[in-house]
This record gives structure tokens, C-alpha cells and sequence, in this order.
């Protein structure tokens, strides 16, 4: 991120988990310019948020920066990865590899981003987990889209072992986390929020406190309700017009132009020409945040009668084999639903 170079003298020595590396050294493979890895294991739901685990390597250390890592994927797919952070720049300028999530609690500050609620409550709890290595004034920060039950619920294990848990849910898309300037919703103290202020500024243009902890959770994942129950909408809408035999394009062209249009439905729009990459979103993740908030209105009493459709319809996209694709790809399950043609979707 763009303005993150800020963070490395400031008060706070922050933490970023996204890729963990058990234990931090590598061998070299004589005459080559690879590395011998003798296992690796990957995590994360989608391009967006895929980090790599690489466990009993051999002996002796090595700058991994700049080195591609290829491996088979479950499927049989060859994927490739640049291990870079920055190049050798975060090392160089002070930052070291850690073995376990407890070694992190030597930080003043640790950002969590990870894919959702069980991978927070394993950093956290797990057998090397931060709580087994609690220090005092310890600030946690749970960037990740999480439970608002478990976000609560993990913040008071870490308040009676003298740390503080605050949530900051991040938005907006991969070219603004380049640079610098995405959005977060931060629910924590008054007085820990302005602690924590000059790091969020680091990597966000937009910074909403928005009540105590558990609150940020609480938004997010309305925020993420509203989003995907306008995409879903319009793959459905996309679909009953083609079976009524319209032109989608007439309708993209009405909508656009009155109250009903958004950057949402532009991008759903883009389907029609074969563009699928407007929302940097796998499908798999925005039906993991719709059961959240599926969960979220049961814990709350409340009907979900839209939430728990809409969830639904993504469960199918992802049923039918796009789990992996972006959000926009509900325009491919419907047209498949339907056995309709839908712009370049059939």
C-alpha cells in the first residue's frame, strides 16, 4: 500500500497477517536460482486474499523476496506466485519473519486480515495463538469481514488478558488498497480509536468510528448485504428479461439513467459485453458474508426474508460451479438457471 512506508516510524509497530512463513528459512538448490520447499499449503478463498504456508524446508536461511513459487494446486492447476513484499524492502528496513502468531505480541499493534471468523479465532486462540502469549496493552486489530458474535466475544478474552480488540473491516477495491486510500469502519473506545487513528491513515482515505467494538462487524456486514442484494437483483432482472424476449441493453439504458442506477449495477452490466472483473469479489467470499449476516439478523430476532434469499442465490452460484469466479458471474448461474442467453452468458 502506498502510504504504509509511513507506519515504520511511527509510535506503533504494526503487524500485517497475510502471509505466514513456518519457520522463516529456505534452502537455495546448488546451481539454481529455486528453492527447495519440500511442502507447501495455501489458504484463502479467493486471488484476493491467497496466502501461502511453507513448513519443514530445509536447513539454513535465505532472502526469499523477488523468488517465484510455483506449485500444483488441488485441482492440478500450475499457479505462480511472486514472493515479494515490496521486494526486500520490509526486511531490510527493520521487519522480521516470525514463526507462530504468538511471536507477534511483541508489537505494539497487530492488523488481522484474514478471510473470516475461524481463521481470526485460530490466530487468536489457536495453540500458538496470541492469547497464549498475551502482554498487556497489546492493541488487535480485526481488518477482516468477521462474526459480530465471535468479534465480541474474542474481545473479551483479550480484555481480561489486559490486550484490546478493535474491529476495522476494510472496503472498496484492489486498486485502492495499492493505493492507500480505502475505506474502514473502526468500532472501538473513543480513546483507543484516536490511538489508533494515525495507523489507519497509513492505508485508508476514509475512517468511520462507528460505535464500540462489534460495531464495525455490525455495518460491514450491511454494507455487504445491500451490495450483493443489488447484484443478485440484476442477474435476476438480466434473466426474466431475456426469457420475456427484451433487449437487456433497452433496460441497462432506463435504469442508467434514473434513481435505480450505481457503480453496482454498472459493473453487472458489463456482463452483457463479457466483461466479468468489475468486482474484485469471489463468489465463495460474498456467500460467506451473507451467511454472516443470514446469522447476524438470527441473532437479532429479526426476519431476513431478502438477506436469506439473496444468500441463496449465491449459494447456487457457487453450487453450480462459480465459486471461484467474481460476484458478476451470478449473471452466467442465471443464464444457466434459466437456459437463457444473457449478453455473452449462455
Amino acid at each position: 500500500m502506498a502510504r504504509a512506508a509511513h507506519l515504520r516510524a511511527g509510535v506503533l509497530g504494526v503487524t500485517l497477517l497475510a502471509l505466514t512463513l513456518l519457520p522463516p528459512s529456505l534452502t537455495r538448490a546448488a546451481g539454481t536460482d529455486a528453492l527447495l520447499i519440500s511442502s507447501i499449503a495455501t489458504g484463502g478463498s479467493s486471488a484476493s486474499d491467497e496466502y501461502v504456508v511453507i513448513e519443514a524446508v530445509g536447513a539454513g536461511g535465505a532472502n526469499i523476496a523477488d523468488y517465484e513459487l510455483v506449485y500444483t494446486t488441488a485441482s492440478g492447476a500450475t499457479t505462480r506466485r511472486l514472493i515479494s513484499l515490496e521486494g526486500a524492502a520490509p526486511l531490510a528496513a527493520g521487519a522480521r519473519l516470525v514463526g507462530c502468531h504468538a511471536d507477534l505480541s511483541a508489537c505494539d499493534a497487530i492488523i488481522i486480515c484474514v478471510t473470516g471468523s475461524p481463521q481470526v479465532e485460530a490466530a487468536l486462540e489457536g495453540p500458538q495463538g496470541i492469547l497464549s502469549r498475551a502482554r498487556a496493552g497489546l492493541l488487535l486489530v480485526d481488518a477482516s469481514t468477521s462474526e459480530p458474535d465471535s468479534t465480541r466475544r474474542l474481545a473479551a478474552r483479550c480484555k481480561e488478558a489486559g490486550m484490546t480488540l478493535v474491529d476495522a473491516p476494510l472496503a472498496r477495491s484492489p486498486v485502492e488498497a495499492e493505493e492507500g486510500r480505502l475505506n474502514t469502519m473502526v468500532g472501538a473506545s473513543p480513546a483507543v480509536f484516536a490511538q489508533l487513528e494515525p495507523v489507519f491513515q497509513a492505508y485508508c482515505e476514509n475512517i468511520f468510528h462507528v460505535g464500540e467494538t462489534g460495531a464495525a462487524h455490525v455495518i460491514k456486514l450491511l454494507n455487504n448485504f445491500l451490495g450483493q442484494a443489488i447484484t443478485t437483483a440484476a442477474a435476476e432482472a438480466f434473466a426474466v428479461g431475456a426469457k420475456s424476449g427484451i433487449d437487456i441493453k433497452q433496460l441497462v439504458r432506463v435504469v442508467s439513467a434514473g434513481a435505480v442506477n450505481s457503480g453496482l449495477f454498472q459493473a453487472m452490466a458489463k456482463t452483457l459485453e463479457g466483461h466479468y472483473t468489475g468486482l474484485k469479489f469471489e463468489l465463495n467470499n460474498a456467500s460467506k458474508d451473507l451467511r454472516y449476516y443470514v446469522h447476524l439478523t438470527e441473532s437479532v430476532k429479526a426476519p431476513s426474508l431478502v438477506g436469506t434469499s439473496v444468500h441463496q442465490s449465491l449459494i447456487t452460484a457457487c453450487a453450480l460451479g462459480y465459486g471461484q469466479e467474481l460476484v458478476p458471474s451470478l449473471v452466467k448461474a442465471q443464464a444457466q438457471i434459466n437456459q437463457v442467453k444473457i449478453g455473452n452468458a449462455s
